[in-house]
């Protein structure tokens, strides 16, 4: 059965539950041994996930933010790393059909690839030098312009998928002007090599390597659109990152849950879920989740119900969403593995694993400092407009 054989919302979350499940037993294996896990992605293209944000006219279903979200919640809980890395080819996919910046025939083609061979893309726009591209700093990967396309040089960090993906949205300066173009390289063309850097203790199984461009050529009409560094104006699609962070904390509820409601020392009657500091503890963690919850999918839910000139009103709450959500993952995380105690510290326990990735959500973007400054100035207009 695909997502497209089900029938409603509920029934493909189901699905996607169900083939999600085998990733718990796998991240173990992969993150020992430092591997990518492959067969998450072969199970996910077998139910056809990466085609549902492409936009019903190319034949895709075009799912709602809040059903992409709650789907890969679901992925995350299993495991971390596959839910943020595939939720960032799930994201662009429908962000880029949203704001129609591609060319129509470039991105029809490209969505007809992915519907009928389940191609991924992903963005690859940090570079060490230049840092987050959030931050507003024009790359230092150069592209010149020929008589026939493009010729790219340069290096780019932090590209999450990189061992899997098809096409790579590459960001670079222009030679000659003050332009920064998005550029789309399929993966073999030759010039580009993946590096394999990423060393990360927390992720460790997005496959966040480095990739090398010396002299990539690549056609007239791959230059996908023109960029302002910095300005990325409201963008619903990246609430995929605190859905991630979402599910890895409910990933560790659901571990300190089975543990509490299981574990029977000899000094106690029953288990310790029935002694109320357990309670307590577990009792935070609820709230914490409904109040991750509730921002997540309200702010998501105005999104899809919501015209361009609402959505570009938006930035601040989008960014809020992130910081609140993950920062709450982060003390969910600690909670419950307070609850199991040194056993949490295992290298066989999750608990350990999901403690290493939901810190880095805190590195996710957009970063903290610079939504509480967009939210303090947002703050500071109103009350100087006040009558």
């Amino acid at each position: 059965m695909t997502i497209f054989e089900a029938q409603t919302e509920k029934e493909r979350l189901a699905l996607i539950e169900e083939t999600a499940k085998a990733f718990k037993e796998r991240a173990y294996k992969h993150d020992i041994e430092g591997t990518f896990p492959y067969e998450n992605y072969e199970d996910l293209k077998a139910i056809r996930y990466p085609a549902a944000t492409v936009p019903k006219k190319y034949g895709g279903l075009e799912i709602s933010l809040v059903e992409m979200l709650k789907a890969q919640e679901i992925i995350a809980s299993y495991d971390g790393s596959t839910g943020l890395s595939i939720g960032w080819h799930m994201g662009i996919t429908k962000n880029v059909a949203e704001l129609n910046v591609w060319d129509e025939e470039k991105y029809a083609s490209y969505a007809k690839e992915v519907v009928e061979k389940n191609v991924l893309l992903n963005s690859a726009a940090t570079e060490l030098a230049t840092g987050s591209p959030t931050r507003g700093n024009r790359p230092q990967t150069n592209a010149v312009a020929t008589e026939d396309g493009w010729v790219l040089n340069g290096r780019k960090s932090f590209t999450t998928l990189s061992p899997i993906l098809d096409y790579f949205a590459v960001t670079a300066s222009i030679e000659g002007t003050d332009d920064v173009g998005n550029f789309l390289v399929p993966r073999h063309t030759p010039g580009l090599e993946v590096v394999e850097t990423w060393d990360s203790v927390g992720m460790q199984a997005t496959g966040s390597h480095d990739i090398v461009l010396k002299d990539v050529q690549v056609a007239k009409d791959d230059l996908l659109h023109y960029l302002t560094p910095g300005d990325k104006g409201a963008q619903g699609w990246l609430l995929h990152i605190p859905a991630c962070y979402l599910g890895i904390a409910k990933g560790a509820m659901r571990e300190a849950l089975q543990f509490a409601t299981t574990y029977s020392p000899a000094n106690i009657e029953g288990t310790i879920s029935d002694i109320p500091t357990v309670k307590h503890k577990i009792g935070e963690i609820e709230l914490l989740l409904l109040e991750m919850e509730s921002i997540l999918y309200r702010v998501a839910r105005k999104w899809d119900e919501s015209d361009d000139d609402v959505r570009q009103t938006m930035k601040a709450e989008l960014g809020a969403v992130k910081v609140s959500v993950v920062n709450k993952a982060n003390k969910v995380v600690d909670l419950a593995m307070r609850i199991v105690g040194a056993r949490s510290l295992s290298a066989k326990n999750p608990l350990q694993r999901y403690y290493r990735d939901v810190r880095a959500g805190l590195h996710n973007p957009p970063m903290d400092d610079m939504t509480l400054v967009v939210l303090a100035d947002q703050s500071i207009s109103r009350f100087k407009e006040r009558p």
